[in-house]
């Protein structure tokens, strides 16, 4: 039998238990519900978060299978980061409850809403589910406004050193350096997409709401009758109708969404039907944050006759 010289043995079992307590503190498991609160998660936690997404990009964040994969991921979360505002209702309480992990359920530090960190447009003045889909707090489709990531990523850095208390000062560094970046990179995006403002488009759904807000555009109607009401052939034809009367300047709908619709109506009313990245990774274009804003602004001012710098 060999033996293993004794200081030999101290250092392997010295880097050994380094190791066990370096990996301890490598990571916090954050699962993001939407792609772009993942992608924010890493700007602010770099190595210090393991973070993935309940939903990609080419989903609708509505409606979400909970499947093993994503149970188990939602089983090991030490922080839950996603829109709230009723966006993902109709899976997420489930998912949790599936998932007997009490540290990410509402109302706990591991439960985190970006949607309560920004300010609303379209709260209804009252419900009723004959006008469709509507959401109670407003529209929670708030990330198409980076003026709102610039709100949720101080928060959420916060939430971070609280989850983490012993890298507190590094999420708080990330974010430091994130805001400084993102600041920049938003006076460049609104000097671009200034000739858009006044400009008047139809959308799919009403989940541009934010990004048409921020950049003084002006939403004239959608392919759905109602929110959440596949487009019908008779709300089409009058929607034509209307354009002949007072046209838009083009036909939004996001990655995900079925361009069937919006191909028709461009074809018929002669205006671009253009398709908005909505999320972090609905294309080679758009892989981070940044690059979302940046996609997302050449796209609508191409459309309307111009080239973002």
């Amino acid at each position: 039998m060999t033996r293993i010289h004794r200081p030999l043995l101290a250092g392997i079992l010295a880097a050994a238990g380094l190791l066990c307590a370096t990996g301890a503190q490598a990571a916090i498991n954050v699962l993001a519900c939407e792609p772009e609160w993942q992608a924010l998660v890493q700007e602010l936690g770099g190595d210090k978060v393991k973070a993935s997404s309940a939903t990609t990009a080419l989903q609708d964040p509505h409606h979400v299978e909970a499947r093993p994969g994503l149970i188990a991921r939602t089983r090991n979360a030490d922080l839950l980061v996603c829109t709230g505002l009723d966006l993902e209702a109709g899976w997420l309480p489930l998912l949790v409850q599936q998932s007997g992990n009490d540290k990410i359920e509402r109302g706990r530090p591991g439960h985190f809403e970006a949607g309560s960190m920004v300010p609303r447009l379209d709260v209804p003045s009252r419900l009723d589910r004959a006008e469709g889909d509507v959401h109670a707090y407003g529209n929670p489709h708030v990330h198409l406004n980076p003026h709102n990531i610039a709100l949720v990523s101080t928060a959420l850095a916060k939430r971070l050193g609280e989850i983490d208390p012993a890298n507190a000062a590094f999420y708080q560094a990330r974010q430091a350096d994130f805001s400084a970046r993102w600041n920049a990179a938003m006076r460049k995006w609104e000097l671009a997409g200034a000739p858009l403002r006044g400009a008047g488009v139809v959308e799919h759904h009403k989940n541009m709401s934010y990004l048409l807000n921020w950049l003084g555009m002006r939403s004239v109607g959608t392919l759905e009758s109602k929110p959440g009401v596949e487009p019908s052939a008779a709300h089409l034809g009058g929607l034509l109708q209307q354009l002949q009367g007072k046209p838009a300047k083009m036909v939004l709908r996001a990655a995900y969404q079925d361009p069937r619709a919006s191909n028709w109506l461009s074809g018929r009313a002669g205006i671009p039907a253009v398709v908005v990245p909505y999320t972090v990774g609905a294309d080679a274009e758009s892989g981070n944050l940044f690059a979302l804003f940046d996609a997302t602004i050449a796209r609508l001012t191409a459309a309307n006759g111009g080239t973002a710098k």
